[in-house]
């Protein structure tokens, strides 16, 4: 799944370009990393990208390695429920037995080994058509950031099964959810087979189910023009995985971050003596505790702390890092020209 707005990290992310079409960490971006990581489970040809339409050039830049019919442009904005049918309708239309796992684009796994030897044996599991499967997250700190997965007893094949999927937390609440040891993050990574995902959409979101059946087989462009649009705008959490029958889950044993705002980035990249994170052409002089990216020109840091100063060829943002959370709200107030 990589439809992002490209809000989170303004300025160098857009709408045609955001934040899984990023070389953030390497020489990779997000989404090409995420789709190396599947490689060794799944055959390439198998490997489809869900974007929108606006992403498809960029997308097919980034992946030149992958057939232009393996990049489905969405032609709206409907969430990750559509998404999901449009995955399983077009798994369904190729093999009616077939099971898929959805992965959001932009996630950062490092322990690519452990990630694709779980994702194996989650397909596996999948395979059967028991239960909807997810990959919970283990906390390692009170975040109020993400939704949460309650886990309940551990079954046979060693997957938890999910009491219940919960909203983002306060403070309090996330610090009882870590205590416990029964919580773990949502990843929203799912994996079902065709024929378990019908089943659930069936009493949940029968609009879902029609769309998934009448997926044709060949070639899907007109046939999402046509209804795509018509799907409710709403996530597959909402749609499907809170009122499904049956949700067990996987425990990560791999890294993961899903990389949600300009803060995240000192936990993966080099800081210098004075814990500013830098990218580019940055100068720092009594400066601390500062994420600075140059695109281009010399970003000069002289007494301040606490800042993120993003620079691109047409824009400059100043931001505290406790307020990295509220840049997607300056977007009503920019000039069309950055957005």
């Amino acid at each position: 799944m990589a439809g992002g707005s490209g809000e989170r990290f303004w300025p160098i992310s857009r709408p045609t370009t955001p934040k899984h079409l990023l070389k953030l960490f390497s020489d990779r971006t997000l989404i090409e990393e995420t789709v190396r990581r599947t490689e060794g489970v799944v055959p390439p040809e198998n490997i489809f990208v869900l974007t929108n339409e606006v992403q498809v050039v960029a997308m097919r830049e980034a992946l030149p390695f992958m057939k232009p019919e393996q990049i489905i442009a969405e032609p709206a904005k409907r969430d990750t429920a559509p998404a999901a049918a449009l995955a399983t309708g077009y798994v369904k239309a190729r093999d009616p037995e077939g099971v898929l796992a959805l992965l959001p684009a932009d996630a950062l796994i490092k322990d690519a080994e452990t990630f694709a030897r779980q994702l194996q044996q989650a397909l596996e599991v999948a395979s059967k058509g028991e239960s909807l499967l997810t990959f919970a997250i283990k906390p390692t700190h009170p975040a109020t950031g993400f939704g949460y997965l309650e886990m309940a007893e551990t079954r046979d094949d060693g997957l938890r099964r999910v009491a219940r999927f919960v909203e983002k937390p306060d403070s309090p609440t996330a610090e009882e959810y870590l205590a416990s040891g029964n919580y773990g993050w949502n990843a929203g990574i799912f994996l079902w087979n065709v024929a378990a995902f019908e089943r659930e959409a069936e009493s949940n979101a029968p609009e879902l189910v029609k769309f998934i059946r009448d997926f044709p087989a060949g070639d899907c462009t007109a046939y999402l023009a046509e209804r795509f649009s018509t799907l409710p705008k709403i996530s597959v959490d909402y749609a499907i995985m809170e009122k499904a029958s049956s949700v067990a889950t996987m425990v990560a044993e791999f890294d993961w971050d899903d990389v949600g705002s300009w803060a995240a980035l000192p936990a993966h990249m080099e800081q210098d003596e004075q814990g500013n994170t830098t990218k580019g052409k940055v100068v720092a002089h009594e400066s601390s505790n500062n994420i600075a990216i140059s695109s281009g020109r010399v970003i000069a840091l002289c007494g301040v702390k606490d800042l993120v100063v993003v620079e691109t060829a047409d824009s400059i943002m100043v931001c505290h890092r406790d307020a990295v959370q509220d840049i997607k709200k300056l977007m009503a107030d920019l000039p069309p020209e950055v957005k």
